[in-house]
């Protein structure tokens, strides 16, 4: 794989006359030694690598020589469009239509051509709130939750400032969201305080005035160099086989990696309690609007739909609410967590929405289609891979790079028969129920097999599933069992304790 021959740190020593000594710590976080006989031949490799790993452009890197036979160019592409998603709407509810209004990208850049807007708002009224809102990034529908009716919607911040300007097409907008006599909830992913301190740089949050039908709660989570410097610390403990126990608790506390999953499901949670229990539409942004807004939205999604919980719409997901929402990949998944260059916009924000995802597999392990396998994957891509899928910041750099014309896509080999079957859940049960999972700390715990995969063998758990596997497959095989153990196998998440979120203090 493309990933663990790509490395960003390279350290070389002599180790004799004759030979040199290249360490490589790779974006995937496995550390490789070379022994390369020849001190000529151990320098060239060393250039070569380090020139390989540093490539600046993008229509430069392996995705766009990568040309496998048994796969087309034109696959995957058009797996999960905008579109699709729309028309599953449509059958439900006429509120919503389909704007082209950002087709050329001119009227909000990281948005894609298409989104799903209220059927009241005209594209001019739509023109006008994108100029309030900071990149352009206006109110738009991210789900609809068929069971009520009601929907989460994301956007960045309103460009208020410190003389609380005004939007009036903005305001009509959100209005236009809600059914008569409705109220909905605003969820910033910023603390009031710091809500409080963008209007200074010409941002901030809703007034409660301007907008009386919505109500504003906050959720914050941190972003940016906090969570990357997280990030680097966990590897650090985990990368430390010498530590003590206590040593060890100490250190995995102090990168406070667990306590941003905390704070993810956390916030994820109360967006779903805002939908489901008390039937009322949600707004959630942040600053920009591409990081914390989408993490909150899309675990929401997996949360609440059963649909987003299977293989395919689990992929469906990520692309409308990660891939087609401006997550700027490129920026924020360039280095990884053995990089000495702290790069400002450097943050495994993914990576964190993945590890979340895990946390609900392990707590629920009936209700998710797919598995442990999945997961790795999708990490391993986004920071390094043979395909295109997560290149570029947002889907107007991928249309100048032609990146759908010229690079394969990860869908596309991820739903060969072949490989289809690595990433499928033996245990899975399709589970309607909403999953509430636990948030408590007994409950979150260490992703071993990502952070701990290469200082451990897994070969035994490895060995356990592969039995699982085979026994599934084998009871699939057999007559078919009276309708009480059925009952029985179908049910094993219902039992599970559902822990309440409860709502954050108004604004």
């Amino acid at each position: 794989m493309l990933l663990t021959v790509i490395p960003f740190i390279l350290s070389m020593h002599r180790v004799a006359s004759s030979s040199g000594s290249i360490t490589l710590k790779c974006k995937d976080l496995k550390v490789l030694q070379l022994e390369i006989p020849g001190m000529e031949e151990c320098l060239n490799i060393s250039r070569s690598i380090e020139a390989l790993s540093s490539v600046e452009s993008v229509m430069m890197m392996y995705p766009f020589f990568y040309r496998p036979q048994s796969m087309k160019l034109k696959d995957g592409w058009q797996l999960y469009p905008l579109q699709h998603y729309y028309q599953q709407i449509a059958t439900e509810t006429t509120a919503w239509r389909l704007s082209c209004v950002n087709g050329e990208f001119t009227v909000c850049p990281s948005y894609p051509a298409a989104v799903i807007v209220p059927t009241a708002v005209d594209d001019n009224t739509l023109k006008k709130a994108a100029r309030f809102h900071q990149g352009g990034r206006f109110p738009i529908l991210s789900y609809y939750h068929k069971k009520n009716g009601t929907v989460l919607l994301r956007s960045s911040q309103p460009l208020i400032g410190p003389n609380r300007k005004r939007c009036p097409e903005d305001e009509q907008l959100l209005s236009a969201a809600l059914n008569r006599g409705e109220r909905g909830f605003i969820i910033d992913t910023r603390s009031a305080q710091a809500a409080k301190q963008a209007r200074m740089m010409g941002g901030g949050t809703e007034s409660k005035s301007s907008y009386p039908c919505w109500r504003r709660l906050h959720g914050p989570l941190e972003r940016g160099r906090p969570l990357q410097e997280s990030f680097i610390k966990l590897v650090e403990a985990c990368n430390d086989t010498s530590l003590s126990m206590d040593r060890w608790l100490s250190k995995l506390e102090s990168s406070k990696w667990l306590a941003h999953l905390k704070g993810a499901l956390s916030t994820a949670c109360l967006a779903a309690q805002c939908m489901e229990r008390e039937e009322a539409c949600v707004l959630v942004h942040g600053a920009e609007g591409t990081d914390t807004t989408l993490l909150v939205t899309a675990l929401a999604q997996v949360i609440l739909d059963p649909e987003c919980r299977t293989l395919t719409g689990f992929q469906g997901l990520l692309e409308r609410e990660w891939i087609k929402a401006g997550h700027p990949f490129h920026f924020r998944c360039a280095r990884s967590a053995y990089s000495h260059a702290r790069l400002k916009q450097e943050a495994p924000i993914f990576l964190l929405f993945l590890d979340c995802v895990w946390q609900l597999g392990r707590q629920f392990p009936f209700s998710l289609e797919f598995n442990e396998h999945l997961l790795l994957v999708l990490f391993e891509h986004t920071y390094a891979s043979s395909y295109g899928t997560f290149l570029c910041n947002s889907e107007k750099e991928r249309c100048l790079c032609e990146v759908k014309e010229k690079t394969h896509s990860l869908w596309s080999w991820l739903n060969q028969p072949s490989q289809q079957k690595k990433h499928l859940n033996p245990l899975y049960t399709y589970n309607a129920l909403v999953i509430w999972p636990s948030v408590e700390p007994q409950s979150l715990q260490l992703w071993q097999g990502l952070f701990l995969r290469w200082i451990r063998s897994s070969q035994y758990l490895d060995e356990a599933w592969a039995e699982i596997q085979r026994l599934v497959t084998s009871c699939e095989d057999a007559p078919e069992e009276s309708a009480g153990d059925r009952q029985c196998h179908s049910q094993p998440d219902a039992a599970h304790p559902h822990r309440q979120t409860q709502l954050g203090n108004a604004g």
